[in-house]
């Protein structure tokens, strides 16, 4: 290299010692650089400095040889010394040599390249911040350096950094926004651990609202929280914590709806300190930005519903989950069912957007579009519709996505796997939205009643409980009349001919609309096309899980006294058994019904109402009753007892002897005994007092005795019989006044020789069904034996 000729002005004797191995000699060389370039700043001879910057960058800094390239860097800072204040027109020249030496092999190179930026910038303090995305990213790499120091070096660089940030208001946030994000996802901790600070830093300064664009940064942030580092975690934790400040200060700039999906991915998180951060922050986002939230409900039930059936290790999670399904739920308004395809969705007023992403239509679900579709269940999470802004009326387009909501919701409640906590609220929530949009939600009802029906079988009473209160809701509900194009669509369901139903009036539920062309009391509305549904599919339910009816059955259908009308219970479920192929099931569920009718308090005023049959509504529903209750002779004759047809009841028991008595049938008779002596058949009781107005009912008991054997049960009624008092014991002495003792008469309008006929014919096909299954039960056991 010939270095008068191409390396002027700088003299031989300093390019000699710029690539000296000492760094004392290159030192002495740097102050002579230091002085030339002064000299040419006080000349203000501009191409000399560029020449001198380019035969140091050229030929040194980027020189194969390592003491050269030494040189090249101490020169560089040489010159930003000296050019002071107007190094910033040279800034360009003298960084990027220097930002390239930071990749170079030998850790000490690196070293003296950090000091020598170092001198640059602290030379040209705000001058740099055009240049600031390429030293934020030398840095970045620096702090995952290997060695000890040459990362100590760009610490130092790093802080003078902050500092001219901090000082100036001209940092360009908009530019660095990309490159903090593509930074944001590195997995090396001190880079981590340097992004973090950086954050930390814009955070704090007035000047620069950071909280724009945290939608591009959210999910970089909550994935450094799940670091391995205690102290990287803390870092993010105050970071993120200093961000939900912000947002509660100013939740009228806040971009909810550009952040909801994010958070909804990580409330699903493994980590637990990430999944308890990202649900604090669904909890405040819904309590914040209200209706805004709604069209993202899916995902966000997707995520919390199972956090609900956490253990004692997880409490704090499941509390706040708990928090955020509560007030999600509160969004739902009865408003969200008025709302057709047809019509303009409602809209509530919009929090203030910047200009960008008034001007960028997919700036909404921007940082949607990076993230993974789907949660570890397998459901997808964004099934909810994006918000739209309007420049023109500063609106937000808000529309309830029930088919993504129940989507989820019958998911979680079909999984076997999903909590008891998790059931309920998933019950819960189909109740609520019954309530609130039941129009909308009858369009789902046909996919949701078998997994409905199946819930039944649930182990825990409270699940069961919830789940009928919705069976219930959604078997009285106005909004579930039979239209045309809706209702069941089960055609094996559907009742063949009209029944009779009423539920108790609820004030302002029906309008003159909804009974329109419906037969109806003026005091009880007709019961909606699913009731009948219901009835049909719930014996349904029994005759295949008879466990379920044995353990559950009785719960079921009280439960259901209360929530719907009784007497519409007993009557459809009567009218459905008379049509029953399996006698042996509908024996077995008669007295069932029989013993739910005659023991639970509940069924006190449907009791009180059979007990008179003084209206037509009562009698009607003993003989459907009546004929139901054939299925099974002693719940017959105890249904008589009940309405007190004793004259009837002595009939039906002298058909006893043409029945086949059987153990069952004898311990059915013992039962009914039993229930004499209970409270719920004083009133008969007491009528024993008055045996010239009731002597078929002492006939009956009589009788009920001789069907008894030598037992218990024959001891006590035999006792009670030996109580009856003699007629002419209780005469009175004033026999001109009439009797005020009780004198039942038959109730008019009541064939009782046609329903003795229709025993006789259900019997019938009882004895003929044993039968036929004693010859398959004997052919059986010959094929047995052979």
């Amino acid at each position: 290299m010939n270095a008068e000729r191409d390396l002027s002005p700088l003299t031989p004797g300093v390019v000699r010692a710029l690539t000296d191995k000492l760094y004392e000699k290159r030192k002495v060389a740097a102050l002579e650089i230091e002085k030339l370039v002064r000299e040419f700043v006080a000349q203000n001879n501009t191409s000399q400095i560029k020449h001198v910057i380019q035969i140091l960058s050229q030929e040194f800094a980027l020189s194969q040889h390592p003491h050269s390239r030494k040189g090249g860097l101490i020169g560089l800072a040489a010159c930003s010394i000296a050019l002071g204040k107007d190094s910033g027109l040279y800034l360009k020249e003298l960084i990027e040599p220097v930002l390239t030496c930071f990749n170079d092999a030998d850790s000490r190179l690196r070293y003296y390249a950090c000091e020598a930026l170092y001198n640059i910038v602290k030379v040209a303090r705000g001058s740099v911040l055009p240049h600031f995305n390429v030293l934020f990213d030398g840095l970045s790499k620096l702090a995952a350096d290997p060695d000890p120091n040459v990362k100590s070096g760009s610490e130092l660089l790093d802080r003078l950094l902050k500092d001219i940030v901090t000082e100036s208001n001209q940092f360009d946030l908009v530019g660095f926004i990309p490159l903090l994000r593509e930074r944001i996802y590195s997995n090396n901790q001190y880079a981590r651990q340097f992004i973090i600070s950086w954050i930390l830093v814009l955070e704090s300064v007035p000047d620069i609202n950071l909280l724009d664009y945290l939608p591009e940064i959210l999910d970089g942030l909550f994935q450094i929280l799940g670091d391995n580092s205690k102290e990287i975690r803390k870092m993010c934790e105050v970071a993120l914590g200093e961000f939900l400040k912000e947002i509660k200060k100013n939740p009228s700039s806040v971009k909810f709806a550009e952040m909801a999906n994010i958070l909804v991915i990580h409330c699903q998180a493994a980590d637990e300190l990430i999944q308890l951060t990202a649900m604090c922050w669904m909890r405040e986002f819904i309590q914040l930005a209200g209706r805004v939230m709604l069209p993202y409900s899916s995902g966000i039930l997707t995520a919390v519903l199972p956090c609900l059936s956490y253990d004692d290790r997880k409490k704090n999670i499941k509390e706040v989950a708990n928090v955020c399904n509560q007030s999600l739920m509160k969004l739902v308004i009865p408003e969200d069912d008025e709302v057709d395809e047809a019509k303009p969705s409602m809209t509530i007023p919009a929090e203030p957007t910047s200009e960008e992403s008034l001007s960028r239509p997919e700036a909404v679900t921007a940082g949607e579009s990076q993230l993974p579709h789907h949660g570890r269940n397998g459901l997808d999470v964004t099934l909810s519709q994006p918000l739209f802004f309007s420049r023109s009326c500063e609106r937000i387009q808000v529309t309830l996505n029930l088919d993504g909501i129940v989507q989820v919701l019958d998911y979680h409640l079909s999984d076997t796997s999903i909590g008891m906590m998790t059931r309920i609220a998933v019950l819960k929530w189909l109740y609520h939205l019954y309530i609130k949009t039941p129009r909308k939600m009858f369009r789902h009802t046909d996919s949701l009643f078998p997994i409905l029906l199946r819930t039944l079988s649930d182990e825990s009473d409270e699940v069961i409980l919830k789940d009928l209160e919705l069976l219930a809701e959604i078997a009285s509900s106005p909004a579930g009349q039979t239209e045309e194009g809706h209702g069941p669509s089960d055609g094996s369901d559907v009742r063949p001919g009209p029944v009779e139903l009423h539920v108790p009036a609820r004030p302002g539920q029906l309008s003159s609309s909804s009974t329109k062309g419906l037969e109806c009391s003026p005091s009880t509305p007709t019961m909606n096309s699913y009731f009948y549904k219901f009835m049909i599919n719930l014996l349904k339910r029994f005759s295949s899980e008879r466990k379920l009816l044995e353990t559950r059955g009785a719960f079921i259908i009280r439960q259901l006294c209360l929530l719907l009308n009784a007497e519409n219970i007993f009557h459809s479920m009567a009218d459905i058994l008379l049509r029953e192929e399996d006698l042996k099931f509908a024996s077995t569920m008669v007295h069932t019904l029989n013993t739910i009718l005659l023991t639970s308090s509940e069924l006190f005023q449907l009791r009180n109402q059979l007990k008179d049959l003084k209206t037509p509504e009562s009698r009607n529903l003993f003989c459907c009753l009546y004929r139901s209750w054939c299925h099974n002779p002693v719940t017959t004759v105890s249904l008589c007892f009940l309405t007190q047809n004793y004259k009837h009841a002595y009939d039906l028991i002298q058909k006893f002897g043409d029945l086949e008595v059987t153990v069952d049938f004898l311990t059915e008779v013992d039962k009914l005994v039993q229930l004499i002596e209970c409270p719920i058949f004083t009133y008969l009781r007491l009528q024993l007092l008055d045996v010239k107005n009731n002597p078929y009912l002492i006939k009956a008991l009589y009788g009920l005795l001789m069907l008894l054997p030598q037992s218990s049960a024959f001891q006590l009624l035999s006792h009670r019989l030996q109580c009856v008092p003699n007629p002419e014991l209780m005469q009175t002495t004033d026999n001109t006044k009439p009797s005020t003792s009780f004198k039942r008469t038959a109730a008019s309008n009541i064939d009782y020789t046609e329903l003795l006929q229709h025993f006789e014919k259900v019997q019938n096909k009882h004895l003929e069904a044993r039968h036929q299954r004693a010859g398959r039960a004997e052919q059986l056991d010959r094929r047995v034996v052979l």
